[in-house]
């Protein structure tokens, strides 16, 4: 697989992937039982934004960097805080060198009774992933591949928790078999929220996820996109999706007031959409 996320770590995706992932561990937080997170596909935990994949494209400035200094309507920026306040706690005050991954930003929210089991198949990130999680008990590092995870490690004995799905889609039936895989998996653990993220090269494969979630038996599940709007530069990702299924409560509220300020402040000058919508239950 050629996929490397160094190239792309706190982009405008990294964004509102990690923006939710958040959200929905705030919510797990409220309740003093221990909850269990599942990455099926960790990456390497923690990037260096100074090191050479992420200085070639500079992606990070036009995602992380720019909602840093944005100014942000109160509602979205209290909603916003705990994620940012989790990237600055990782860098010097006033500085961004480093970008957390999935993996670290959900250890930052962990308590002492709640677990986080993190999956990286491929050597060089399983290997950095394994160094970024050290010496925390309530973390476990797997090396194995992440679509075998997410059917081997449901469910938890904690009874709730989250299951974040990003795989790099570089193999051609990734999309494909991303609706079969939660279905089966939500089968085996109907309580847990399951998060995954998706590109949007094209409308076809999102759409036909779409079609095919409608249609999986589960009851609730949220899809929000987030587009950047004109053509960027050729071969750079510029819009993107997430599927939430069974959300907290909250969260549909809360991506209401948090996509429209995220849409304009990454998209510039360029003009951001969204779209936030019920593909089952609550509407």
């Amino acid at each position: 697989m050629n996929y490397r996320h160094a190239f792309h770590a706190g982009n405008f995706a990294d964004v509102i992937k990690h923006a939710v992932l958040v959200r929905i561990l705030e919510h797990l937080r409220r309740k003093p039982a221990p909850f269990r997170v599942i990455d099926t596909h960790a990456g390497a935990g923690r990037y260096d934004l100074r090191a050479e994949e992420a200085k070639r494209g500079g992606e990070w400035r036009e995602g992380i960097g720019r909602l840093l200094g944005a100014r942000i309507a109160a509602p979205a920026r209290a909603l916003l805080a705990p994620y940012l306040d989790a990237v600055a706690a990782g860098n010097g005050p006033g500085v961004l060198t480093a970008y957390p991954g999935s993996p670290v930003l959900a250890r930052a929210f962990l308590r002492a009774q709640d677990r986080l089991i993190a999956c990286e198949l491929e050597p060089s990130a399983a290997a950095a992933l394994a160094r970024n999680l050290a010496g925390d008990r309530r973390s476990k590092v797997v090396t194995i591949d992440g679509w075998t995870a997410l059917n081997a490690y449901v469910p938890p004995k904690e009874r709730r928790g989250l299951v974040l799905v990003d795989p790099a889609y570089e193999q051609a039936g990734d999309f494909a078999r991303l609706a079969p895989a939660l279905a089966a998996a939500h089968r085996k653990w109907a309580s847990g929220t399951y998060l995954a993220w998706y590109p949007i090269k094209e409308r076809s494969a999102p759409d036909a996820l779409a079609r095919r979630l409608r249609t999986s038996g589960m009851a609730k599940i949220l899809r929000a996109e987030l587009s950047l709007g004109a053509a960027r530069e050729p071969g750079r990702l510029s819009a993107c999706g997430l599927i939430v299924i069974n959300p907290p409560w909250t969260l549909a509220g809360e991506l209401a007031t948090m996509l429209p300020e995220l849409a304009a402040v990454l998209s510039g000058a360029s003009g951001g959409a969204h779209r936030l919508e019920w593909l089952a239950g609550e509407s």
